[in-house]
């Protein structure tokens, strides 16, 4: 008895199952009404197995990432440079706290720094004892000079030259502290970490900021993450790098293209669901971020499978 080709993957085992009858007992053909189906029921289960492109899954846009902006010293906010809702660029000043003390500072570290006058002055000395321990030396050498005024003047020009690279050194560090100096003031200045919106203010001028308060909430919002909880039943058929499509609810609406990042592959087995998370392009800033949605995955590619006839090459 031959099986029409129609049935599948499970056209193998229906055939087997009738050469076996073949060669068994009458009594024990009774219970193949029962092997038949439950061959049945396995078959109906698998064509139940819903496609995850037919799915439409609920889902929440969210921003990429939300930083709480602080500083890493404390005092008091001197002023705000940006409010709720403003856009935002990655390297933009903000705010900043209140800094004269190390403006002072700063400004007493150039001073120093520019000062060229000692190392000018031992310049001008060391050409004179240089000059002048080479007139006595040859002074020395015709027996018009003693010796000892000789060792004299050798040991001012010595000292004169290790005055005038002590000099220098000291300028090199006070030129070092200028950077430090200006690393403080640099300190007191907020300055955003990424591009995108102010989400608040927590603080406002001439409020004190220790340790723990930060100063603005803010949020990145180009691309968005979507995040979606997907059934445990369609793992397997979202791919990394695949698109979907984004329905943002009423009365934002329209349909958008985003991307699967992360599939996770830890599963939460009380509510049978996996995590997905999509990126969202947008450049523009028109979408907002903290919205339901809804989002449909791409038809997942047809896979062979175990037993299914192979094409003939």
């Amino acid at each position: 008895m031959e099986l029409p080709p129609s049935l599948g993957t499970n056209r193998q085992a229906l055939t087997a199952m009738l050469r076996l009858a073949r060669v068994i007992p009458r009594p024990a053909l009774l219970a193949w009404p029962l092997g038949l189906a439950l061959l049945a029921g396995a078959a109906q289960a698998q064509s139940s197995v819903q496609n995850i492109g037919d799915a439409k899954l609920d889902c929440v846009i969210e921003p990429q990432q939300t930083v709480k902006l602080s500083s890493p010293v404390s005092g008091v906010i001197d002023r705000l440079e940006v409010d709720r809702g403003d856009i935002i660029h990655s390297g933009q000043v903000v705010g900043k706290l209140e800094d004269s003390v190390e403006a002072s500072a700063l400004a007493l570290a150039k001073a120093k720094a520019s000062n060229g006058f000692t190392i000018a002055a031992l310049e001008t000395k060391l050409v004179f004892q240089r000059r002048k321990f080479e007139r006595l030396s040859k002074l020395s050498n015709n027996m018009f000079s003693s010796v000892t005024a000789l060792e004299d003047a050798e040991s001012d020009y010595l000292v004169t030259e290790q005055q005038l690279s002590e000099a220098k050194l000291n300028r090199e560090m006070a030129q070092l502290e200028v950077i430090h100096a200006q690393d403080v003031v640099n300190q007191r200045t907020l300055r955003s970490p990424i591009d995108g919106v102010v989400v608040e203010r927590l603080l406002v001028p001439g409020e004190y900021r220790n340790e723990q308060s930060p100063v603005l909430t803010l949020a990145q919002i180009n691309p968005l993450r979507v995040e979606v909880f997907v059934p445990t039943a369609y793992f397997g058929q979202i791919q990394i790098g695949e698109n979907a499509t984004i329905y943002p609810e009423q009365p934002i609406g329209g349909t958008y293209t985003a991307t699967v990042a992360v599939v996770d592959r830890v599963h939460d087995a009380a509510s049978g669901t996996f995590g997905v998370r999509l990126a969202l392009p947008n450049a523009d800033l028109l979408l907002p971020a903290g919205i339901r949605c809804n989002v449909r995955f791409a038809q997942p590619p047809l896979r062979a499978q175990a037993g299914d006839p192979k094409p003939a090459k």
